[in-house]
């Protein structure tokens, strides 16, 4: 079984002894029902470890004594996913799937023929979910650099991002070029852009290719706009050597 995952303060796992409290304290003392002697890492989810043992399980809090602490190397290439804002709670899905796999920033976009759309409050509550959803699958999946996401991105956001990107990738059923064959840089970011259900609109690709963006195809099946991100993300982490 492997060493659950719990997030503190950079500034807590400096010292020989952390107290968890707060919400990570009372899932690592009442859900997780840790006990004393076991072992738990901590992160700081920017790359700092701190290796621990438990000796003290208060009723929603538990102090840790660290018996070993390091710093783990963000992984590079970077890979960027832009994805279309999906229906219902799918985006969710599509979050944490893609930080299982690996990916180090989830840009929400707001596509011109997305069903759903984040405006207002809805945009915060949208975003405050997503970031939610990564951070408790990063944990999961005990990531040491928890993935950034991003506020919902506009077209023009998301061209820009592109542009400055060594590689910008837009998925897509009509590209003849394979997302497999297409070739990687040797460092910089990787943007890969995912439509919504409705697809990405004409003017939006032409955008993107002024960008510098190429068409690819994933494969031969078309996939749900919540699953074509990690599975494109499979794709790459394979080819740049980071799976």
């Amino acid at each position: 079984m492997s060493v659950p995952v719990f997030l503190a303060d950079a500034a807590d796992l400096e010292a020989d002894r952390v107290v968890l409290d707060g919400a990570e304290g009372r899932h690592a003392a009442a859900v997780r029902r840790m006990r004393a002697g076991e072992r738990i890492d901590l992160t700081d989810g920017a790359g700092l470890l701190a290796e621990c043992v438990v000796v003290e399980v208060g009723k929603d809090s538990l102090t840790a004594e660290v018996v070993g602490r390091h710093r783990v190397e963000a992984p590079a290439p970077r890979l960027v996913v832009v994805q279309g804002l999906p229906k219902g709670d799918r985006g969710e899905l599509s979050v944490e799937m893609m930080t299982e796999a690996g990916v180090d920033v989830i840009v929400p976009w707001s596509a011109a023929r997305c069903v759903t759309q984040w405006k207002g409050d809805r945009a915060a509550k949208g975003t405050a979910r997503w970031r939610s959803t990564a951070r408790e699958a990063g944990k999961q999946a005990r990531r040491f650099h928890l993935p950034e996401v991003t506020e919902q991105a506009t077209t023009g956001q998301v061209a820009q991002l592109i542009s400055q990107a060594a590689l910008g990738i837009v998925l897509h059923e009509e590209a003849t070029a394979s997302l497999s064959g297409v070739t990687l840089p040797e460092k910089g970011d990787i943007v890969i852009v995912v439509g919504p259900e409705g697809g990405i609109a004409g003017e939006e690709l032409d955008r993107f290719a002024q960008a510098g963006a190429v068409p690819a195809l994933l494969g031969p099946t078309v996939l749900r706009t919540s699953t074509a991100g990690v599975a494109a993300a499979a794709v790459l982490l394979s080819r740049c050597g980071r799976w």
